[in-house]
């Protein structure tokens, strides 16, 4: 039988907060009630496989290269694509069709939410982290304190790595980019960026502030090499057209199974870079965006162009070139509704 790390996850979860599954799950996730309990330490190839804990897998090789690579998933539970990526790779991994030579460990990050078929159940894992979930009760919030904690036992070799994979609700002008977290004195990486030119991500979005979001965390709490990855849009589970994602598929693999990745040179030419110019948070229960649901991510508008209003304040573009990036009405109040982002030079950043 193909292990299926995805319907273990899934299985082991349910039990572990013990609470029932639905009746009816995508047949991605619905665990198969004769198979074994497969979710004990494995050796394949010289490497240890464990399973620490319901959606959290560690590879540990018997010689590590030197790298410590954290890839999640599944933070909100619709972004399916990269739930299926890591079920493959995993299951490569544990068939011995993929050998490693990094230690790595691979998260599922909300299975409520993956069962749910929903960004989230109760509130958005992706703003809880950093001590933030300190601030409720919720199993999402119980979940995003488990996962610091997971992480911060995985890492204790000085390369460190963390890939945090997303879809986004709409369409975007550049299907794949990445959101580089908030560096503080730290230079950006020509090598990260060159890897994620190898993964077809040439789209880079500079978060200039600190925020409560995984790959965040992992930057700031563990001085990792950590990205927010959106590789396209939101689909059901099994209808992702997975060629889609061959790039950051090989790359992920070239990563965790050589020692060194051979980049080519850093080319300035390969990236687009976009800079945060405003923050729009909903405030109010009266929030309304003034453009259709669905116009793409880095669209440009008009100066003057009506964005949002938020009850009687009016958002409008200020600035020529100012593109819209994840609007999103039914926010929380207090949370992120609206991102507006400018193109800047490469030349502007700090690079080594």
């Amino acid at each position: 039988m193909r292990q299926d790390v995805l319907k273990w996850t899934i299985a082991r979860y349910f039990e572990a907060i013990q609470q029932p599954l639905p009746a009816s799950l995508p047949a991605a996730i619905t665990p198969d009630p004769k198979a074994e309990d497969w979710g004990t330490e494995q050796v394949v190839h010289d490497t240890t496989i464990e399973f620490w804990d319901a959606g959290v897998i560690v590879v540990e090789p018997k010689q590590p290269a030197g790298k410590d690579v954290v890839i999640s998933c599944g933070v909100h539970g619709n972004e399916t694509a990269p739930i299926e990526l890591v079920r493959d790779i995993l299951q490569d991994i544990l068939s011995g069709q993929l050998r490693v030579c990094q230690r790595v460990l691979f998260l599922f990050g909300n299975p409520l939410a993956m069962v749910n078929g929903t960004r989230f159940v109760d509130t958005n894992m992706n703003r809880l982290f950093s001590g933030a979930h300190q601030q409720g009760t919720s199993l999402e919030h119980q979940r995003a304190a488990q996962l610091e904690h997971y992480v911060t036992r995985f890492y204790r070799q000085s390369q460190r790595f963390h890939y945090d994979l997303h879809t986004a609700i709409r369409d975007s002008a550049f299907e794949k980019f990445v959101i580089y977290p908030f560096p503080h004195d730290n230079p950006y990486r020509k090598d990260q960026l060159t890897f994620l030119a190898e993964c077809g991500i040439h789209t880079v979005l500079l978060n200039q502030a600190p925020t409560t979001t995984f790959s965040y965390y992992s930057v700031r709490t563990h001085q990792a090499n950590g990205f927010t990855v959106e590789l396209g849009k939101v689909q059901p589970f099994g209808e992702n057209d997975m060629s889609r994602f061959t790039d950051v598929d090989r790359m992920l693999r070239q990563l965790i199974s050589q020692p060194s990745l051979q980049l080519p040179e850093f080319d300035p030419n390969r990236h687009q870079i976009f800079d945060v110019q405003r923050t729009i948070n909903r405030e109010t229960d009266d929030f309304k965006l003034h453009f259709a649901e669905n116009v793409a991510n880095f669209t440009e508008f008009e100066v003057g162009y009506l964005l949002a209003t938020d009850g009687s304040k009016e958002y409008r573009v200020e600035q020529a070139g100012e593109r819209i990036i994840f609007p999103n009405a039914q926010v929380e109040k207090g949370q992120r509704a609206l991102l507006l982002v400018k193109p800047i030079a490469l030349e502007q950043l700090k690079l080594v």
